[in-house]
């Protein structure tokens, strides 16, 4: 591996999908699994599902473009998911061996790649990086066995695990009371707002809330560290505001990737570094000391851990954090972390994940959206599991409703908290009788969820944060929890068919819109470098563009007939052409035509209506766009 320093040569790299072709060099790619150098020396790996190639002849570096508009001028002609990938910048970073940044350099950012951070990144990644190959490939198993009509379910071999009496190490004190969770990306002003929001703790999020620029990916590294460290601070030219940390905060969670994500800029013996690792190593390093206590473990810091489907990704987070703390010299259980139950294999290994991370947990949180979305991807060879339009798809449902109560008995059986979903909703100012009933809204949500036995929830906006406090309040008598009064032995008696049962509802053409209309507009702002984005008074995250794209690959799929108005009418091709047609034509009204031409919506449609029209369903819609942001963003 070239090892690069302020008088080296830039490299190439190319990332390309899972479903893509091997750059035209006139070479001869080899099977995936090997690595060599071709008759060119342009040397590929695989890892995490991207190829990265690695030009060793001398290139002239090219001339950076710094905007969107001039890299969208760069790609005209090229299609989406194309192989062409500009240069690599030069690399000023002082970095161990085998290491190399493919990011710009900044002296903010070096502040957060030292040399010393980046060894234990890459320490944490060579112990772990076969466990976590393995588990990427059981899930691709699972997937297999799920296509050829097996159903999950609760695994016999932990059968022990389940029925045991056990618990989790104790809630340490600091957070104890976690009734309303505020989450958002880890961008300076939300950080500042989201800590001085009154709610009791802030999630600070580097997955699904955040386009994964570098530049996103190490400011927000560098806002954290300002934010633990008690001096972050903003200041808002246009409103001439300065922002701080108020005295009083909310506690600090933060949610890294999961373990399919790569980290493109950041190569680790030649293969793109696990970015799980690359966020939680980073934010880790430099900030442990700040949470130690006389108190003992379990004062942090603290992290929200997502997408897993099985507890053999616990362990390895286990794993993770047993080296981090050996290698901080502080208690094992110092670190503690939510694991969110995000996917539908996930909620019949619940015990086994908490199992797992029994020395690390403070309890599971139901991560709705996103487990809609896994429902429909586990199932997308059933066509008699067919979803109806996703709005229709609440937690009343009654597969729903039987995860979020085995849920809350599995984590307070075992001592941690069962956390409720998100409160998505936007305060609507302009319309205050529109703005009560979405207050309303909220408000029966949140009485559903308190009394169900949740011991907290999510909400998307500070000004939702009164309405929540209220409700667990006046429901719980102001306890700090509800782990030792509500047991929810009722909900030890749900089967595999109650968490499985197929849901009820119409679907619609207005479905088919709503889907296509906010899965292009979300995925516009992710390109453009937004991942938290405020659609039709939601705010809305990755989870919704991935169940909007499912659902619609799914519908065309199976050609389902729609129900109301367009009684009878089948979806095929043709009907979507017409609906990404028309509502392309409304996105550019309702923005403006201006706004329009100079964002990301025509490449958002090329890579939503592919994504939908696909012979076969790509697992995360966020890989597939991840190749474009290392380009347009780099």
């Amino acid at each position: 591996m070239l090892e690069l320093n302020k008088s080296s040569s830039v490299s190439e790299f190319d990332l390309i999908s899972a479903h893509g072709s091997p750059p035209s060099h006139g070479l001869i790619i080899p099977d995936f699994d090997s690595s060599v150098v071709c008759k060119t020396t342009l040397a590929h790996r695989i890892c995490f599902g991207i190829i990265v190639f690695t030009n060793h002849q001398p290139q002239a570096k090219a001339k950076a473009t710094t905007t969107i508009e001039g890299r969208k001028k760069e790609r005209k002609g090229m299609e989406l998911g194309s192989n062409t990938i500009p240069e690599a910048a030069p690399s000023y970073y002082d970095v161990p061996e085998g290491v190399d940044i493919r990011g710009r350099y900044d002296a903010e950012f070096a502040k957060i790649l030292t040399k010393d951070a980046l060894k234990f990144v890459a320490e944490l990644q060579r112990e772990l990086r076969n466990d976590i190959r393995h588990a990427l490939e059981c899930r691709r198993e699972a997937k297999k066995k799920y296509n050829e009509g097996a159903l999950p379910g609760f695994d016999p071999a932990t059968t022990h695990i389940r029925e045991q009496d056990w618990v989790c190490a104790s809630v340490p004190p600091p957070v104890a009371d976690r009734i309303v969770e505020i989450t958002g990306p880890v961008e300076r002003k939300m950080v500042i707002n989201a800590l001085n929001s009154g709610a009791k703790v802030f999630m600070a999020d580097f997955e699904d809330a955040l386009s994964p620029t570098w530049e996103n990916l190490m400011s927000g590294q560098v806002n954290l560290k300002d934010a633990v460290g008690g001096t972050i601070s903003f200041h808002d030219k246009v409103r001439n505001r300065v922002y701080k940390l108020n005295d009083q905060t909310a506690k600090l969670f933060v949610r890294p990737r999961g373990w399919h994500l790569p980290e493109a800029h950041i190569l680790i013996d030649g293969e793109p570094a696990a970015g799980s690792l690359v966020d939680f190593g980073l934010y880790f390093y430099h900030n442990h000391s700040a949470f130690r206590s006389s108190q003992g473990a379990g004062y942090g810091p603290f992290f929200y851990l997502p997408k897993m489907e099985h507890s053999r990704e616990a362990k390895i987070w286990n794993s993770v954090f047993e080296k981090a703390e050996d290698v901080a010299g502080i208690e094992r259980g110092s670190i503690r972390a939510t694991v969110l139950i995000e996917t539908l294999p996930a909620v019949f290994q619940m015990n086994e994940i908490l199992y797992e991370l029994k020395e690390h947990s403070v309890g599971l949180n139901c991560g709705r959206w996103d487990y809609i979305f896994s429902y429909v991807k586990t199932f997308q060879a059933h066509p008699d599991r067919l979803l109806p339009d996703r709005v229709l798809v609440g937690m009343t449902q009654h597969f729903m409703k039987s995860y979020s109560d085995l849920l809350i008995r599995t984590c307070h059986r075992r001592g941690v908290h069962a956390m409720g979903g998100m409160a998505a909703q936007i305060p609507i100012k302009d319309d205050p009788v529109a703005n009560e009933a979405a207050l309303e809204l909220v408000r029966k949500d949140k009485l559903r969820e308190v009394k169900a036995g949740h011991d907290g929830t999510w909400a998307a906006h500070p000004g939702l944060i009164p309405t929540c406090m209220e409700v667990f309040n006046n429901n719980m008598s102001n306890a700090p929890n509800q782990i030792e009064t509500v047991k929810r032995e009722d909900a030890a008696h749900l089967t595999e068919q109650d968490l499985l049962q197929i849901p009820v509802g119409a679907r619609t053409m207005e479905g088919l819109r709503l889907n296509t209309r906010v899965g292009i507009q979300y995925l516009a702002a992710w390109l453009s470098g937004s991942g938290c984005v405020p659609l039709y008074n939601l705010m809305e995250d990755a989870a919704t563009a991935e169940i909007s794209r499912v659902q619609n690959w799914q519908w065309l799929k199976y050609e389902v007939e729609l129900d109301g108005d367009e009684l009878g009418v089948k979806v095929n091709k043709e009907i979507f052409e017409r609906v990404v047609e028309e509502e392309m034509a409304r996105i550019e009204k309702e923005v403006g035509t201006e706004k329009f031409e100079k964002g990301m919506y025509k490449e958002a449609c090329k890579l939503f209506t592919r994504q939908c029209t696909s012979p076969t369903l790509d697992d995360f819609l966020t890989l597939d766009a991840y190749n474009y942001i290392v380009v347009l963003l780099p």
